[in-house]
């Protein structure tokens, strides 16, 4: 059964407790082609919302452990402050009310947090902002501040603690995952032969949806992209199993032309400030 099927069957899976720009929900059908019937540790050095975490979880695909990172500090802090606090996530979280005044509030206290705020706050107001801003974006100036505006559209249509899916989420963090804050090669240390390794790194400049690499001040650069490449491809040769999901554009396609395997496959984006490229686009998936 798969990841769809479980949730339109209304069986309870974990799911991302997040809304991400560039989530692979709907490609995890595709990805999951790609999956080795056996392999040691499963790394994801750009974790993001998590899907194909998960669904490789809900499958009991991850035997050993999985290493989950992502350069961007405050989210993985939220995924921390998730497991090792969910009751008190859940607690803070449902006291929030949905209105312009609390998301303005809470955004300035959030944007001012430099890490000595408790995990669970820092989470529920990760969250908080996540259900309440403007599509679901995580985006930030130089500055690194959170600056999506508030989604009064929506106001009183959303669920702003989802307490079911915050839990089963934790159960999974708690059972399989190690998380690790840090640039792609800090959460590839230590990868060995027959571990599976899975990028999806921040959208290529120059696609069409490159106004959402900001998930850091320092954004992803094409310098980031060509090292990400040269250690895919060392890590191949070594006898890691590596998958890397991309939208195809001109610079992917000729950084991946040689050595790898490219499939050109189509995936619907959910999350973009403009509505006409919410629709299919080219994806490639990478071998």
């Amino acid at each position: 059964m798969s990841a769809v099927e479980m949730i339109e069957a209304d069986v309870e899976v974990a799911r991302p407790f997040i809304k991400f720009a560039g989530g692979k929900g709907q490609l995890v059908p595709v990805l999951l082609e790609h999956v080795p019937k056996k392999f040691g540790v499963y790394f994801e050095p750009f974790v993001g919302g998590g899907s194909f975490f998960y669904a490789l979880h809900n499958r009991g695909l991850i035997r050993k452990h999985a290493v989950l990172g992502d350069a961007n500090a405050r989210l993985m802090n939220a995924y921390r402050g998730v497991r090792g606090w969910t009751d008190d996530v859940i607690r803070e979280l449902s006291r929030m009310p949905d209105n312009k005044k609390t998301f303005l509030a809470t955004r300035e206290r959030f944007n001012k947090d430099q890490g000595e705020e408790h995990p669970a706050h820092h989470a529920a107001r990760f969250l908080y902002l996540n259900r309440t801003c403007f599509n679901g974006l995580y985006r930030v100036n130089k500055k690194d501040g959170f600056n999506v505006p508030y989604d009064a559209s929506r106001k009183g249509k959303r669920t702003i603690c989802d307490e079911g899916r915050i839990r089963l989420a934790a159960s999974a963090l708690t059972l399989n995952a190690r998380l690790v804050i840090g640039d792609f090669e800090k959460t590839l240390r230590g990868v060995k032969r027959g571990d599976l390794v899975y990028a999806d790194p921040p959208y290529d400049p120059k696609s069409e949806s490159a106004d959402f690499t900001a998930y850091t001040k320092d954004g992803f650069t094409a310098a980031d992209q060509e090292r990400l490449r040269d250690l895919m491809l060392a890590l191949k040769k070594k006898g890691v199993h590596i998958i890397v999901s991309s939208p195809e554009t001109p610079r992917i396609r000729k950084l991946y032309a040689r050595g790898f395997e490219v499939r050109k496959v189509k995936a619907r984006r959910a999350i973009n400030s403009k509505v006409d490229l919410r629709g299919p686009v080219g994806e490639v998936i990478i071998t």
